[in-house]
């Protein structure tokens, strides 16, 4: 089974910017009632969808203070145990113009990898100056994953 996730987020200052559950060096972070990591959040709906299990905002609600300034990567590894099957591949894309994730992307898939079990790639591109994500204002993200039913 397949699933696709996406997320996106705004850059607002006075916030860390944690993507795959690592902390970038960058002067804004994101905007989320939890740690705002679009790539993990992406991953999320990714891996439900595959196995027919909702969306991220059905199983952590926005509205839960239960979920305020939470650590993705937990999340991540809750809706895995949800998760019937093996976990074959994850597949992301980042998608902003700044900062750049080069350096980066490594520790984001062996973050991800460790809490799925998983073949994980991460990858980076820019929206070449058009739109929100061109203007610098956020960072978005798009996500497959494949589960293996048992």
């Amino acid at each position: 089974m397949i699933g696709i996730g996406y997320d996106s987020h705004r850059f607002a200052p006075g916030r860390k910017l944690i993507l795959g559950g690592v902390e970038i060096e960058h002067e804004l972070g994101l905007a989320g009632h939890s740690d705002a990591d679009v790539l993990t959040h992406a991953v999320i709906d990714a891996l439900l969808g595959a196995a027919g299990g909702g969306d991220i905002g059905t199983m952590f609600p926005d509205d839960e203070e239960q979920w305020r300034g939470a650590d993705s990567i937990d999340l991540l590894r809750t809706a895995v145990g949800t998760v019937a099957g093996m976990i074959v591949n994850i597949d992301a894309t980042l998608i902003c113009e700044q900062p750049r994730l080069g350096p980066y992307k490594a520790e984001m898939e062996r973050t991800i990898a460790d809490a799925t079990s998983a073949r994980v790639t991460v990858k980076a591109t820019s929206n070449e100056g058009m739109g929100w994500i061109g203007r610098g204002e956020g960072i978005a993200c798009i996500a497959v994953a494949m589960v293996q039913s048992e």
